[in-house]
Parts: structure tokens; sequence; C-alpha cells
């Protein structure tokens, strides 16, 4: 073959490939939405029963670690008396101590001799007496 022949069937095939139409693009299959929309919720679900389970075995945790209260050991109630200062009451078998707790220190002030009731204790009928019922603070408050 001479190169003239050469050229006329190397345009020749240009010819043919370029008169065959260009193939559509192939579509592809849509999967199943509801297959998919059922593996995300399956999925969901999962991390969100692992995220609960976590907490609460940190709870359970918390509460074997120390969280657990000792019948020699309460605390009754305690008083803020700064911004990271406070005020205790502390039951320690019959005793009854109070002290002071602030950042990096621990005081005794006072060791109760006499168990103290708490203002929670107070007999109910005293608790009725001292304290006006809302309709009376009403009235008193609309001058009546």
């Amino acid at each position: 073959m001479n190169a003239t022949d050469r050229r006329g069937a190397a345009r020749r095939a240009l010819y043919a490939v370029s008169a065959t139409p260009f193939a559509a693009p192939m579509q592809q299959a849509a999967p199943a939405s509801a297959g998919g929309l059922l593996r995300v919720i399956l999925a969901l679900l999962v991390v969100l029963a692992a995220v609960l389970a976590a907490a609460w075995l940190a709870r359970r945790m918390r509460a074997f670690s120390g969280g657990g209260g000792d019948a020699n050991l309460q605390m009754l109630a305690q008083l803020p008396l700064g911004t990271r200062e406070r005020a205790v009451l502390v039951r320690v078998g019959d005793t009854q101590v109070l002290i002071g707790v602030a950042p990096g220190s621990v005081r005794t002030l006072h060791v109760l001799q006499r168990p103290a009731q708490p203002a929670s204790a107070a007999p109910a009928s005293d608790a009725h007496a001292a304290r006006p019922s809302f309709k009376a603070l009403l009235l008193r408050s609309l001058g009546k």
C-alpha cells in the first residue's frame, strides 16, 4: 500500500466513526429509595441506642464508684456563702458537723452536740402557723 491509499483508508475510518451517532449515556438504575431510607434509619437507631447505653453505663459506674450513700455519713444541708464557698452540715454517725468548703480547703467550723433539725423536719403545725396562706398574702398586698 502506498501513502495515498493509507491516507484514504484513514479518512474512511474517521468518517465511519464520525458518521455513527453518539451513544446515549447509560442510564443507571435508580436505587430502591425505600431500601436506602430503611438502612439510614436503622443506622441512626443503632447509633442512638449506643449513645443511650453509654449514658446508662456511665450513670451506673458513677453510682458504684462512690455515689452510693453510707448510712453513717450523710450530707444534711448546704448553704452557699460565696461564688465558690459553702457551708455544709454533715451527719457522721450520731454527730453532726458543720464544715466550710472552699477550693482547696475543707475546715471544721463547728461540731454540734445536739443534732440540729433541718427546716423541712419541723413539725407541720409550726410550719403552717408561722407561714401565712397565699390568700392572706394576696389580700395584704392588695391592701384589704
